[in-house]
């Protein structure tokens, strides 16, 4: 399952994204967690310190190895230079799974040690190098995210979590199109409320399971608030958490100290995620790739690489759970 967190800046997607991480990994189950926001800060809402999330490996640092290795024997991609961020998986590719090691992984992923015993495999797509400043685009850096989803068969109890950037920003990519379960923070407030609405218009014609979760609850007010805004899609809302703000302290608390009623919440989520996967649509998903890397080899990717990339496509291909094995490494 793919799952992605979205919403305002300081709305607290990174805060329940690491909760519904920690949820996931308390019940043992596979996944992998990818921090893909501007704001590197999903590391250390898992317990990193500073230090420890700043030494994890940028994805676009190896975006050159990401490429290769995924192109595989592709007959249709020429080289690792021809590939964008949208470039779809053919006859060829090397696919990714979740409970396997392979170069992305060893290159990309670190394992975070949760308090419980347990843990999780993270990846960030990094910060701006100093390079970057004034003349690169932060999305730019999510392609190696972008390319890794593309490439990636997940079945009913494996997760890959990802928490979004901020805002509208996410649809500056396909990669909105990329999961199963959207979950959307959204505080009691006019600017979460419009957030939500932008949202859920740019998603609109994608087929998009979007779930709000109201976040920083307060009372009865706060609720009907979000229940007048929202409607149906509020699925559940979540409180202030004392275990939270120990967290944030730096002096995290047992996972199983959480409140009830969070756990409760997360518990919400998950099941909600689980029913998306009745919904699962392999031709679909591979349509809506193949749809964004056309607009993006039309728009700018066959003029910076020179090539044609709409030859990219491989017509006969959908991607799904029955697709052929990966080359071996």
């Amino acid at each position: 399952m793919k799952i992605a967190f979205v919403g305002k800046g300081g709305s607290g997607k990174t805060t329940l994204s690491s909760l519904f991480i920690r949820h996931l990994a308390a019940a043992r189950i596979p996944l992998i967690a990818v921090d893909a926001d501007i704001n590197q800060h999903l590391g250390a809402a898992l317990g990193l310190d500073e230090a420890a999330a700043a030494e994890l490996p940028p994805m676009g640092a190896h975006l050159p190895l990401i490429k290769d290795y995924l192109r595989g024997t592709n007959p249709r991609i020429a080289s690792a230079d021809t590939m964008i961020k949208t470039t779809p998986p053919g006859e060829g590719s090397r696919l990714l799974r979740i409970r396997e090691d392979n170069p992305v992984y060893a290159a990309c992923a670190r394992s975070v040690a949760l308090e419980d015993g347990t843990g999780v495999r993270l990846m960030v797509t990094g910060l701006f190098a100093e390079g970057d400043l004034g003349v690169a685009c932060y999305h730019s850096k999510v392609a190696a995210v972008e390319l890794c989803l593309n490439h990636l068969i997940d079945g009913r109890d494996e997760y890959v979590v990802v928490d979004m950037t901020a805002g509208s920003d996410s649809f500056a990519s396909g990669m909105f199109t990329r999961f199963d379960t959207t979950f959307l923070v959204a505080e009691p407030t006019r600017k979460g409320i419009a957030v939500y609405r932008q949202y859920k218009e740019y998603a609109r014609d994608f087929g998009i399971a979007l779930h709000v979760v109201g976040n920083k609850i307060q009372g009865p007010d706060d609720l009907d608030f979000l229940r007048r805004e929202v409607g149906d899609d509020l699925l559940v809302t979540v409180g202030h958490s004392d275990w939270v703000r120990s967290m944030e302290k730096g002096r995290p608390p047992r996972f199983d100290d959480l409140e009830p009623a969070n756990r409760h919440a997360l518990s919400t989520l998950h099941e909600a995620a689980d029913s998306s996967y009745e919904r699962r649509d392999w031709e679909r998903y591979t349509r809506q790739m193949v749809h964004f890397h056309l607009k993006n080899a039309e728009s700018w990717g066959n003029a910076r690489t020179g090539a044609d990339l709409a030859s990219q496509v491989d017509p006969a291909f959908v991607l799904g759970e029955r697709t052929a094995a990966p080359l071996p490494v």
